[in-house]
């Protein structure tokens, strides 16, 4: 038998959880002594709170739109940067001049193509805004300075999300996140 000091600042716990179904239908707890005894329980109410899991993430979104989003035609990017460096994935993936240009558009109003934006209310971080942005560490460990492991994480997800750069434009667009 254990016997607890109500007032000894014990406090209940909202990470208790019963497992399995080891005490439903279980009969009430007794206690058998032997001699007269008198024994008074006060019990308080409680209240329980349903815990609302967040959302999953949807499945991949097949954009249809009635209105055709076009992103302006990009320039052709300086040797040595983060566009230099997706201009060639982006052709690496046999894609043509639109899909770089739907590219430029979205990550230049996602994060104007700092390897180290960060979004200060949702915290996605880099030139994707992944979130969170050690989502990207699947592509390098250098993921947090390095343009060229953000983009190749970025154009992943864009492929597997939404099917290409200006599908991934198109969504943005219509909502205004991606």
């Amino acid at each position: 038998m254990s016997v607890v000091d109500p007032y000894s600042g014990a406090t209940a716990s909202p990470y208790f959880q019963v497992v399995g179904d080891r005490y439903e239908g279980a009969a009430t707890q007794t206690l058998r002594a032997t001699g007269t005894y008198t024994n008074t329980v006060a019990r308080d109410g409680y209240t329980v709170e349903e815990i609302v899991k967040p959302e999953p993430i949807p499945e991949p979104v097949a954009v249809t739109a009635t209105k055709r989003f076009t992103a302006p035609a990009a320039a052709v990017p300086d040797p040595g940067t983060a566009k230099a460096y997706a201009y060639d994935a982006v052709a690496a993936r046999g894609w043509g001049e639109d899909q770089y240009s739907c590219l430029v558009s979205l990550w230049q109003k996602e994060s104007g193509w700092r390897v180290n934006a960060m979004n200060s209310s949702s915290g996605a971080y880099g030139i994707p805004q992944s979130l969170p942005g050690s989502k990207m560490g699947s592509a390098g460990a250098d993921w947090e300075t390095n343009a060229g492991t953000q983009i190749e994480w970025g154009l992943g997800y864009i492929v597997a999300r939404y099917g290409s750069p200006c599908g991934a434009w198109a969504k943005s667009q219509a909502s205004g996140w991606y």
